[in-house]
């Protein structure tokens, strides 16, 4: 009786695991065509409640099998491509990576060209599939799949020869034309929430601050007072988006994502920077030209809606000697990114300047509450002087970096930053004698705490100094001129990077057998020094690098091998990005593309493992 039981399991299981987990069909919309014409076939994929199958794009080679589809071979046929849709991606428990997985259905597209000359007559079309499944606790073998559509070729139908891919389907291995990713969203939510936070600190400068219970008052003053308040923050509102949109539309998107790594754009930012710094440290005053303003004045103390509105805009205009440096930082921050960030950014910024205005006009009461100006107010100016000091080093460095003059090392860098950072917190504790701080006045609590700020970021930059890593500040601060990198005390090879030398990396990579990691970097971008300085010399990812050809072309340099590689990038990848990293074969072929810097090190390192897959 166990023998026979025994029998009847063994029997089941065979039955479990030779039954499709998976079924197949194949259909059009179209079942009459024309020679020569496109006919657009959709292969169904019914998958078992609780298991899933893989995508068509290529996985590492120690890790699932991806599914393969393929038109059969028919004389009537001239060219087929397969389209797949946005496929799940996710942890799987299996491989212990993140993989690529469809469930419960998927639609696949084959458009297939029929040749001029196809026989009229009946045409059956065959899919061949190959593919694996598993659930979250085992996986199955790789199986074949196949499934038909017959259709009738007719001379007197409509040729149908267009063919437009419909949204949130690609071509494997490609990026599907799809909506902001939540990553991208987010950034820009953040960047909005910090120019939103760096107008409101503008509140605090000794340009704007004095202004408020003036201002207020007047609204107060006047009829219908909140609505003169929003009235005044709409001219505030008014003149830095136009200042964000004017940027956008005299560069355009594309000319903006070309201009972080210019010297002289670098070099008029750290001119402005520098010129800010010095007036804000009492060196001399930046005023606007007399005529406008007065123009101005006169025009807002007409009275009514104009007039309020007029004052909201010589407002802006008085106190650009002072927010300034925060509109440059955020126009600054935008260079790299998508053209709609300097009009977000201004946006945000302009509704946090203003926002204090319109909340004080509603709840006059909590005038009596703010802080009086005083010497406070010239310890922020002096100290933001430091800081934009500190910040238009940055970009001379930039400038040093794009061309490669070898001035502005890394050590000469942070030993500069050092001084810069330590000197606002002597300031503060009264230990530098500058305007905002008199002889023998009180050591406050809140002064005491931002001066030990800056001095303990001070001495945090000196271990990078000896080449220590110094995490997300590497991003910001050339790279060490030595081919190590120190992680947990111990020094760790970076990647030997081949730089600029793509042709020599594919002869390489031909004769070891190997693919080609191409890296499109930039000497100025601070996400390429990131993962340079964070994710490459990671044990894992350093050790699936050894496996391959690493070269590293540069596309913001002054140079004929950055333009070069800018025209590569261009024709072949279809991008301008920086960072953008490409496996590819001896004989080009892309195998792989990952566009962006990452955090997640499990999602680059299935980048780096993958290999051609095939049918």
């Amino acid at each position: 009786m166990k023998r026979v039981c025994a029998l009847l399991l063994m029997a089941g299981a065979g039955f479990a695991q030779s039954q499709d987990l998976v079924r197949w069909t194949l259909s059009s919309d179209s079942s009459k065509v024309a020679p020569g014409s496109t006919v657009v076939l959709k292969l169904t994929a019914k998958i078992d409640p609780g298991w899933h199958m893989y995508s068509l794009t290529a996985t590492p080679a120690d890790g699932p099998n991806a599914t393969t589809i393929a038109l059969a071979d028919n004389p009537a046929i001239e060219s087929a491509a397969v389209y797949q849709p946005k496929a799940e991606r996710k942890f799987d428990p299996n491989f212990k990576f993140d993989t690529e997985t469809f469930s419960n259905e998927a639609v696949f597209l084959i458009a297939a060209k029929l040749k001029p000359d196809a026989p009229p007559g009946p045409l059956e079309l065959a899919a061949q599939t190959r593919y694996q499944t598993c659930n979250d606790t085992e996986c199955r073998r790789p199986k074949k799949g196949a499934a038909t559509f017959s259709l009738v070729v007719d001379p007197s139908a409509a040729a149908l020869t267009a063919f437009a891919v419909p949204p949130g389907y690609a071509l494997p291995g490609s990026a599907a034309p799809e909506p902001q990713s939540a990553e991208e969203s987010g950034g820009l939510g953040a960047f909005a929430l910090a120019a939103f936070g760096f107008g409101l600190l503008s509140i605090f400068t000794p340009c704007v601050f004095p202004m408020i219970p003036i201002t207020v008052s007047f609204f107060l003053n006047q009829r219908g007072g909140i609505l003169q308040a929003i009235v005044f923050s709409l001219g505030i509102v008014v003149l830095f988006c136009s200042l964000g949109l004017g940027v956008t539309a005299a560069i355009g998107p594309f000319g903006i994502a070309q201009l972080g790594s210019n010297p002289w754009v670098n070099a008029f930012i750290a001119l402005v920077f520098g010129i800010f710094a010095l007036s804000l440290m009492g060196a001399f005053e930046i005023t606007l030209p007399s005529r406008l303003l007065t123009k101005l004045d006169s025009a807002s103390r007409r009275g009514g809606y104009l007039g309020t509105l007029l004052m909201g805009l010589t407002f802006s205009l008085t106190s650009f000697a002072c927010v300034g440096p925060f509109v440059g930082s955020l126009l600054v921050s935008s260079v790299q990114a998508k053209g709609a960030q300097p009009v977000v950014g201004m946006l945000s910024f302009a509704a946090g300047l203003a926002s204090p205005f319109f909340f004080l006009a509603a709840f006059p009461s909590y005038l009596k509450k703010l802080p009086k100006s005083g010497g406070w107010l010239a310890r922020v100016k002096v100290v933001m002087g430091f800081v934009l000091l500190a910040l238009m080093l940055k970009y001379v460095s930039n400038i040093d970096q794009v061309l490669q003059t070898g001035f502005l090392t890394r050590e000469r860098f942070l030993a500069a930053w050092f001084v810069l950072f330590s000197l606002p917190g002597l300031y503060l504790l009264g230990l530098l004698r500058l305007e905002g701080v008199e002889p023998g006045e009180r050591l406050g609590i809140g002064r005491l705490l931002v001066a030990s700020a800056f001095l303990i970021f001070a001495l945090m930059l000196l271990p990078g100094m000896f080449g220590a890593p110094l995490g997300e500040l590497d991003a910001y601060v050339p790279q060490p001129s030595a081919q190590t990198a120190f992680a947990g005390g111990a020094a760790q090879a970076r990647p030997a990077w081949m730089k600029n030398q793509y042709r020599e990396a594919l002869d390489r990579a031909r004769q070891e057998n190997k693919l080609v990691l191409v890296n499109f970097t930039g000497y100025s971008c601070t996400n390429c020094k990131w993962m340079d300085a964070n994710m490459f010399p990671r044990p894992e990812i350093a050790e699936a690098v050894k496996n391959l050809i690493p070269v590293e072309l540069y596309v913001d340099g002054a140079d004929a091998a950055s333009e070069q590689n800018q025209k590569l990038e261009d024709d072949k990848f279809k991008t301008a990005s920086m960072p953008y990293y490409a496996l590819v074969d001896a004989d080009e072929r892309i195998v792989s593309q990952f566009g962006g810097a990452t955090r997640d090190p499990g999602k680059f390192l299935s980048f780096l493992k993958t290999r051609p897959g095939a049918l």
